[in-house]
């Protein structure tokens, strides 16, 4: 387990922080590195049934492989979310239930964002201050970043 946890903190300096806005890509790199180390069992399947005495030497060692991949898993999660986030997010011990608060809580951001964007596309103006083809251009990143995240504008719109 040791080398399992220490390879893992060795990966995390390579995963970007979550920060709201950059769920999917984030979520990837998450479910990659442990991936590597077999050690996302506890990601994508449910806790397994409490073993007990009359347990198969199978279903125990399943159990500990899946409790040794959520604690590594929740903890490498956790390690690359930024505190803001963090703080949040409701407390679990089930690094499969974090990762879908984490997801929830991108949703909310994403919309605060597009809200933002449309209301920073829909309310400027050209003061002269720069190029027409400058504002244009922001006004065409805008719109690009709205459909990033699920808001098509209309070419007549932008016109």
């Amino acid at each position: 387990m040791e080398n399992s946890a220490l390879a893992l903190h060795s990966r995390s300096a390579s995963v970007t922080t979550f920060n709201g806005f950059n769920f999917s890509d984030w979520c990837e790199q998450i479910k990659f590195h442990p991936g590597v180390l077999d050690l996302d069992v506890a990601i994508y399947s449910e806790k397994p049934t409490a073993i007990t005495e009359a347990g198969s030497n199978e279903e125990k060692s399943h159990y500990k492989h899946w409790d040794q991949s959520n604690r590594l898993g929740l903890v490498f999660i956790r390690m690359n979310i930024a505190g803001n986030i963090k703080t949040t997010l409701s407390k679990t011990e089930n690094a499969k239930e974090f990762l879908k608060l984490a997801e929830e809580s991108s949703q909310t951001a994403d919309k605060s964002l597009a809200g933002t964007l449309m209301v920073t596309l829909t309310t400027m103006k050209f003061d002269g201050s720069r190029t027409m083809h400058e504002h244009v251009i922001e006004m065409i990143n805008i719109a690009a970043r709205l459909k990033s995240l699920g808001m098509e504008v209309e070419q007549n719109f932008l016109v």
